[in-house]
């Protein structure tokens, strides 16, 4: 029998229940001025908000169980990884300036919590009354399959190059060294285009119900509307706290500093931004398709004579190449967002 709680979608007591958790563990952050649970927050609100609603619904279809797993498998290794990464490191560089600061470091947690509320929409309206009440077909269905190999794929690039780049690091004296290896051989920022692929293929098995019609009236369109959590999170990463603060930036101080710039600027001519792709095929490509099909948008793009700021010591690679002012910067891909890497 499902519990109805607030509203039949089950977005109020979400948002009660994240506002909760990431208070509890900003009070603790800001008053003993403790980084250390600040990512682990993030991933483990999505556990908390998954077993809630699954455990709220009182209809335990395959398919809400499969969407719920793989929301929490995913925020379990999430929190597991940076929670390690961070007791090694001591401390979080992106609060340096906030930490002292009350409204500005509560301001970073209001943001958690706007992500991981957001982001979590596709399982916590599948496990809704409003969605339950309906018959469910049995899993198994297209959508479902590509889902779950989806889900795999980008399981498996964002796990797997997370701890490619920690290792990387972790074996260099040399900090600027440029971690071309694995996936990112194939692509500058792998564990993004994993996250991407991943949240959409949960989103894909959540829809799976409406698509085959099964499921109708506002529980319909509310299924589908929360396609705004993968979205939202796309947005993220590609214009407020992903790939706008990595790229450019990150080309900038290389170029500046000449910490290896030449070398890292064939790196960026050869490496796609996103989706991987061979690398001796991407260098040759024309520009244009580069700044459309392989989303490197001009707002990523790092030009010397553009963006040097006069403080430049070195020039770009191959003055004259056409492809020169089309690369892009920074493969460390993580830094940015709620309690991303």
């Amino acid at each position: 029998m499902e519990i109805y709680v607030l509203d039949n979608y089950y977005l109020a007591i979400t948002l009660l229940v994240t506002i909760g958790y990431q208070l509890f563990f900003f009070a603790i952050a800001f008053s003993f001025k403790f980084d250390k649970v600040t990512d682990f927050a993030g991933g483990t609100n999505f556990v908390v908000l998954a077993v809630i609603t699954l455990a709220l619904s009182g209809h335990h279809h395959a398919r809400q169980i499969v969407a719920s797993l793989f929301i929490i498998v995913w925020g379990l290794r999430l929190s597991a990884f940076l929670l390690f990464r961070i007791i090694k490191t001591g401390k979080d560089d992106r609060f340096d300036d906030k930490r002292d600061k009350f409204f500005p470091f509560l301001g970073f947690w209001v943001f958690q919590m706007l992500w991981v509320w957001t982001v979590s929409f596709p399982v916590t309206v599948l496990n809704s009354p409003n969605v339950t009440q309906y018959p469910q077909p049995d899993f198994g269905t297209g959508r479902d399959i590509a889902g779950v190999v989806l889900f795999a794929a980008g399981f498996i690039m964002e796990s797997v190059s997370d701890i490619q780049k920690y290792r990387f690091r972790s074996g260099q004296s040399d900090k600027s060294a440029i971690c071309d290896k694995g996936f990112f051989y194939w692509t500058r920022h792998p564990n993004y285009f994993g996250e991407i692929i991943l949240q959409f293929s949960i989103f894909m098995i959540c829809v799976s119900p409406v698509a085959d019609g099964h499921v109708q009236g506002q529980a319909y369109n509310a299924l589908y509307a929360t396609i705004i959590g993968p979205l939202f999170l796309t947005i993220l990463l590609f214009f407020v706290s992903g790939l706008t603060l990595q790229e450019r930036p990150g080309a900038k101080k290389r170029y500046q500093q000449n910490n290896q710039w030449e070398e890292y600027s064939r790196y960026l001519d050869r490496t796609s931004i996103l989706i991987p792709f061979p690398p001796k095929l991407y260098q040759m490509m024309p520009r244009i398709l580069k700044r459309t099909i392989f989303l490197e948008f001009p707002i990523y793009v790092f030009d010397p004579a553009k963006h040097g700021d006069g403080g430049s010591v070195h020039r770009s690679v191959g003055e004259g190449d056409t492809n020169s002012h089309d690369q892009q910067s920074n493969w460390d891909s993580r830094d940015q967002l709620p309690q991303e890497r």
